[in-house]
């Protein structure tokens, strides 16, 4: 269904201020005077600002776990019962980001913001709904990240993938900062590409790390 040219500006002008400050911290007020509408015009298109979230992160999640899926559907018709690694498999999950990224404006800032969102306290209705509608479709990747893990529990996996999502949304929304740190530090200028592809030697050996069921104790 296409979007009529009101709802067009309202995304535009919600992806940008999403995508800046955040889905909790952006105010409808904020959204509709960008957009240069008023709230009832929001109201008609999306019902609410949690509709208006749901359309922004089906626009962006939809195609990245596309994407995501087609590539790993060709390496696997491939690798056939051969275990595919996990250093290659996240070097897959960030050549798609970073397609996304090159495609949309602000695919990679609105991805970070939808993980931080789904982490965020007072938000169980959208992060039920995000895990209801997208689950599925990011299953195969880490049905695929499990089988060449270290062996573990369930619940240790659970642990050490939301490590490795933490990692990146860190990385993500702190990008800025780390590319001044890493021009006065070392006198270069440094690319999201770059730093994503420099964090998979560190994400793989947190995966593939023994896992040690001993319990903490005090020093």
């Amino acid at each position: 269904m296409r979007q009529s040219a009101t709802a067009k500006k309202i995304m535009v002008a919600a992806e940008a201020l999403f995508a800046e400050q955040g889905f909790a911290e952006t105010t409808m007020r904020e959204i509709t005077g960008a957009a240069k509408v008023n709230l009832a015009a929001v109201n008609y298109h999306f019902g609410s600002k949690k509709g208006l979230i749901s359309a922004v992160a089906e626009k962006y999640l939809s195609p990245l776990a596309s994407h995501l899926n087609t590539a790993l559907d060709e390496r696997v018709s491939v690798a056939g019962d051969e275990t595919i690694s996990a250093e290659e498999l996240l070097e897959i999950l960030m050549r798609c980001l970073l397609q996304m990224g090159k495609a949309k404006q602000f695919a990679l800032p609105v991805f970070m913001r939808l993980l931080e969102l789904i982490y965020m306290k007072n938000q169980d209705e959208l992060r039920d709904a995000m895990i209801s509608r997208y689950g599925v479709q990011f299953t195969p990747f880490i049905e695929l990240i499990r089988k060449d893990a270290a062996i573990m529990s369930d619940e240790e996996f659970f642990w050490r993938l939301h490590f490795l999502l933490g990692s990146v949304v860190f990385t993500l929304s702190n990008f800025q900062t780390l590319v001044a740190i890493e021009m006065r530090e070392f006198e270069r200028v440094a690319e999201v590409e770059r730093i994503l592809h420099r964090m998979i030697p560190v994400l793989v050996a947190g995966l593939h790390a023994r896992a040690d069921h001993t319990p903490f104790t005090r020093l």
